[in-house]
């Protein structure tokens, strides 16, 4: 099961689409609340709000997803019980929230509209609530016996072994040529054709790289520990010179232009580099004055 959130100002348009039913859509979760469409849940959602009218993101958006195969066989009720549990999970228990479910798709999911100032007048903080949404939705999983996104994950990543072999074979033997810039190496694995897709998160920044070969896309590190961002830009960056790489950059040449690297990757280079030169250290012989 999959959840995602977000802080949102469309209270009333994001309303109507969840309550739109050419999208076969059904109330599953009704808290603090007593209107029947989506004017009168806006005008009650308002009334709680209209005590912080400086904070005009105010009410929170989110996306509950069950797998298909899960989707396919709960009923309203279970599914009522998910968007319940993942409001606990996110601790807006004492929120105005309302959950519909949408079956237009194959994909069966819930949406969940909560208003981010609770019934006594605080405002929920919203730092990393994509990533909260996300354990949430995983804790929920776990409690009612669902699949949960890493059993998913590791299922899909057992069935394209094959597939993941075949792009670190080629990534290796790309390597073994010694390319001394990201560009070069990008188009090594084109040759080979494997498709090369830097990650750039909102800030602009790089945050790691994607794979696409024979139609599948993969993240370097579902391929291969040594395929994660970090470990190709220290590989590559070391070619360049003599010398061993010391400290992490915090900019690269990508595509012919100038990419930051997000703290994240930062983090993740500095990190190898302090074990390397721990490595070294311990290595016998290393310093030895023979």
């Amino acid at each position: 099961m999959i959840g995602k959130g977000h802080a949102i100002s469309r209270t009333k348009a994001s309303l109507a689409y969840g309550w739109d039913q050419e999208k076969e859509a059904e109330v599953v979760l009704k808290e603090h609340l007593a209107g029947d469409n989506p004017r009168e849940i806006t005008e009650e959602f308002q009334i709680i709000q209209s005590q912080h009218e400086r904070c005009t993101k105010n009410t929170l958006s989110f996306i509950v997803s069950p797998t298909i195969e899960d989707g396919k066989n709960m009923t309203s009720e279970g599914l009522g019980e998910i968007a319940r549990r993942f409001l606990i999970k996110m601790n807006l228990q004492n929120h105005q929230a309302i959950g519909f479910v949408h079956r237009d798709k194959n994909h069966t999911h819930i949406h969940i509209y909560a208003n981010r100032v609770s019934l006594t007048g605080e405002v929920y903080k919203d730092s990393f609530i994509g990533k909260r949404s996300q354990i949430a939705a995983d804790s929920v999983a776990r409690e009612l016996g669902l699949k949960r996104v890493r059993e998913v994950q590791q299922a899909r990543l057992v069935e394209l072994q094959h597939h993941r072999k075949e792009v670190q074979f080629i990534h290796e033997k790309i390597l073994q040529t010694k390319p001394k810039s990201l560009d070069e190496y990008i188009q090594k694995m084109q040759v080979h054709r494997v498709k090369v897709i830097p990650s750039i998160n909102r800030s602009r920044q790089l945050q790691g790289f994607r794979f696409e070969y024979n139609g599948i896309n993969l993240k370097g590190s579902e391929i291969h520990r040594s395929m994660s961002g970090n470990k190709i830009i220290i590989g590559i960056s070391q070619n360049n010179s003599i010398t061993r790489l010391k400290e992490p950059p915090c900019s690269l040449q990508l595509l012919s232009s100038t990419v930051q690297l997000s703290t994240g990757l930062i983090n993740k280079i500095a990190k190898d580099l302090i074990k390397q030169t721990i490595k070294r250290a311990l290595d016998p012989g290393i310093g030895m004055g023979y």
